[in-house]
């Protein structure tokens, strides 16, 4: 069994790379859109309408899709460190509580 430490820890590393990959995917939103752009651009569409071409192709949905993805895994991790955080905390006040309980 791990200790609290240890679960952290693990958790921890989990959430670190589900935020990397979240935060990239986030930054990478404008560089993907004016990639895309380009082949409209360069078929002599107007900017606004290849802009509207792209976010309304099937690949830029699945992009924004698989970004706020990414951003949910991370999020249900840093919950699970939060848990993790406050199960410790409980155990350190039922200890308190214990100690106390004991001098009386």
């Amino acid at each position: 069994m791990q200790t609290l430490s240890e679960e952290y820890a693990e958790v921890g590393d989990m959430w670190a790379d589900a935020e990397a990959a979240a935060s990239l995917l986030e930054d990478l939103k404008s560089s993907f859109l004016s990639q895309k752009m380009q082949d409209w651009i360069a078929s002599g569409h107007a900017v606004n309408k290849a802009e509207a071409m792209v976010k309304s192709s099937p690949e830029w949905t699945e992009y924004v899709t698989k970004t706020i993805n990414q951003r949910k895994a991370a999020n249900k991790l840093k919950v699970k460190l939060e848990v993790i955080r406050m199960r410790a905390w409980e155990n350190t006040n039922q200890e308190a509580n214990n100690r106390m309980a004991a001098r009386i």
